[in-house]
């Protein structure tokens, strides 16, 4: 679980998730990536009678990194230093519910049973925002779908088996985004549909700036297919408009349609975007080239920088 400062809801959220769980034959150890909280982790809030959960961790970061970056972290530490069978990535706040993930671990059992193994991701059925969101949300996911071919479906909220930390943690793409990450992967996966819940405490931090910029950082996953796409919408512009100025050619030489001055300003225009196009095609292909030699941070090697140090906060002996 990330999170920063919501140290009331998660206090809360394991006890639901405890008392979710402590009917299904399965124990828990929770680590709590804290991004940096402003506030101060009161153990004594977590201090409860839990069945289930055997342990609780604090994984505090020398500086605030986002949610995104605190789960590629948090997933890092759980393949160095953590024995299990698998990983539940879910937010803190309350809005990813301890039914839903009652749900997904009921699902992963279901599957390895049948030695079918594979991810499971939250397929949210239900949402909770305002109409605002949802409208930006839908016009988000047609422009994601349309540059990387991906369709949006789902968020955080998973559970995975530990086998496959070990090709995500390598994947430098898990710095900017877990779930586009693990789709590029090419792991298997499935989904459930799973609402949305409300949270426990508090305010959300989300506005519509970092809502923008966690959008982005999921397209940029796909940065090579997303360079290819414009680059393919750059040269088909390119050619219409080498046709548009053909066009004009022919109608001001071979017809008697020409308006006097409209083919100068035309083929002009027309000039200036073919130009433009151009330029978009050349540089979108020297910037997919110069990204395949860069060296990107790679969670495994890199993530030490950021962890300030590990607590057990409690211990069910």
């Amino acid at each position: 679980m990330p999170l920063r400062d919501d140290w009331a809801s998660a206090a809360e959220l394991i006890r639901r998730l405890d008392r979710t769980v402590a009917s299904y034959p399965c124990t828990l150890d929770v680590l709590l990536v804290d991004d940096a909280s402003l506030q101060v982790c009161n153990a004594a809030d977590f201090q409860s009678q839990l069945a289930a959960v055997r342990t609780i961790r604090t994984l505090r970061l020398r500086r605030n990194l986002g949610h995104q970056r605190a789960i590629a972290i948090g997933l890092v530490h759980v393949q160095q230093n953590m024995t299990c069978d698998a990983v539940l990535v879910m937010d803190a706040d309350g809005e990813d519910t301890a039914d839903g993930a009652l749900q997904l671990i009921r699902a992963f059992s279901d599957i390895n049973r049948n030695h079918d193994a594979g991810a499971i991701f939250a397929e949210r059925s239900r949402r909770t925002e305002s109409l605002v969101f949802r409208s930006f949300y839908q016009i988000y996911k047609i422009v994601h779908r349309l540059l990387t071919g991906v369709r949006v479906r789902v968020g955080n909220f998973s559970i995975l088996p530990s086998s496959y930390l070990a090709t995500l943690v390598v994947m430098s793409e898990m710095w900017n985004h877990y779930a586009a990450a693990f789709f590029r992967s090419g792991l298997p996966f499935t989904t459930i549909p799973i609402p949305r819940g409300h949270r426990i405490a508090g305010r959300s931090r989300m506005n519509f700036v970092t809502l923008a910029a966690h959008g982005i950082s999921a397209i940029s996953v796909f940065g090579d297919v997303v360079g290819v796409r414009l680059l393919i919408a750059s040269m088909a512009g390119s050619l219409l408009a080498l046709l548009g100025i053909v066009a004009v050619f022919i109608v001001r030489f071979f017809t008697d349609m020409a308006i006097p001055g409209w083919a100068t300003y035309a083929s002009g225009a027309l000039a200036i975007i073919l130009v433009q196009f151009i330029t978009m095609a050349i540089s979108f292909t020297f910037i997919m080239l110069s990204n395949r030699t860069n060296l990107s941070f790679v969670p495994l090697r890199d993530h030490s920088l950021f962890v300030a140090g590990v607590e057990i906060i409690y211990r069910n002996d």
